[in-house]
């Protein structure tokens, strides 16, 4: 795969990602509303990981920062910190005994706090590639 093609399928697929969260959030599924946030920028750190890498496929993993530090992107360490609080979505949305736990604290206002902050990180990324 070429390397604009294969940026634009984790750019694309992000964006895709990221309509379900709004859906989501619209219909109060925070929970799910804040892993697909994650999923989102998940995504397009990985296009930047394969723009950064020579074509490579990015590492199979959902750490955020883990796929930041192996990019040439330059966070803030408000930026590094968000990234750290967002991996928790990925765990404790996924798994059963930390899930119901993490559906509780996602209360409205939860949710709009980080999905604002989701988006925010989204916008700044797509300037940067």
């Amino acid at each position: 795969m070429e390397i604009h093609d294969h940026i634009n399928y984790w750019l694309k697929s992000a964006e895709h990602d990221l309509h379900t969260a709004e859906l989501l959030f619209k219909n109060e599924h925070f929970d799910w509303c804040l892993f697909l946030g994650h999923l989102t920028i998940e995504k397009v750190l990985k296009a930047f990981y394969v723009r950064d890498n020579q074509n490579q496929v990015p590492p199979f993993t959902h750490n955020l920062a883990m796929i930041a530090e192996r990019t040439r992107l330059e966070l803030s360490l408000e930026q590094q910190a968000l990234l750290l609080e967002l991996n928790q979505f990925n765990l404790q949305s996924r798994y059963p005994d930390y899930k119901f736990e993490f559906y509780k604290k996602c209360t409205l206002p939860f949710a709009a706090t980080y999905f604002t902050k989701i988006k925010g990180m989204y916008q700044w990324l797509l300037q940067e590639i």
